[in-house]
């Protein structure tokens, strides 16, 4: 016999965190920041020459172009498995370690004094910060957030 005062069994089951679907703004800030990484390896692969402003390439130029070249398309195909993989927890901290190679990137940029790219490199790092934010569910600099629960 049933208690109807009992949740049922269907009721106790929860959708586990990690397979629960992701936000669509989260899943198209990620789409769309690999897709500038893989437009940053691809350029710097065919055409280094636009990342040093038209002037000649060096050899060793080159080799930090190839560097380039093989971290940008390795992050942008990582974030883009960790997506389909629905992977919550490796995919905000991948999110957290692009984030923080863009503001690197921008205080580098400010220090140069190439003024116009910290606000779209600082943009970019706070929309991958909070959709990291958002797949984690917790505040980011808490520790208990990236601790196993």
């Amino acid at each position: 016999m049933t208690n109807p005062s009992a949740p049922s069994q269907a009721e106790d089951i929860q959708t586990p965190q990690s397979v629960a679907r992701f936000p669509l703004w989260v899943s198209i800030v990620v789409i769309l920041g690999a897709l500038l990484s893989i437009m940053g390896a691809v350029i710097s692969k065919v055409n280094p020459t636009l990342l040093a402003s038209g002037g000649p390439i060096t050899e060793t130029a080159r080799v930090y172009a190839d560097y380039m070249f093989a971290r940008s398309l390795v992050l942008a195909v990582m974030l883009l498995f960790l997506l389909a993989a629905r992977s919550r927890r490796m995919l905000a901290g991948f999110m957290v370690l692009i984030a923080l190679i863009q503001l690197v990137d921008g205080v580098d940029d400010l220090v140069r004094g190439a003024f116009l790219l910290v606000p779209g490199l600082l943009v970019f790092a706070l929309v991958f910060l909070a959709g990291a934010w958002r797949l984690v569910g917790r505040a980011l600099w808490r520790l208990d957030a990236w601790r196993e629960s």
